[in-house]
């Protein structure tokens, strides 16, 4: 399996160093694909953490 396969099957993250190959290889900037991964782990935590996150007080009124 290669690592493209695993990360479009769910199976391995995108790590600095594959941003940094999918960069080369593709022509789009690194900071693209760790973004990516960053907002892919930001929804997972919140729908996991959903619950616990709508309990919390704002400390600022917004």
């Amino acid at each position: 399996q290669t690592r493209i396969s695993e990360i479009v099957r769910g199976k391995r993250a995108i790590t600095t160093e594959t941003a940094m190959r999918l960069s080369k290889a593709l022509g789009v900037d690194d900071r693209f694909w760790i973004n990516i991964q960053t907002d892919y782990n930001l929804e997972v935590e919140r729908d996991r953490h959903a619950d616990d996150i709508v309990k919390v007080t704002p400390l600022v009124a917004m």
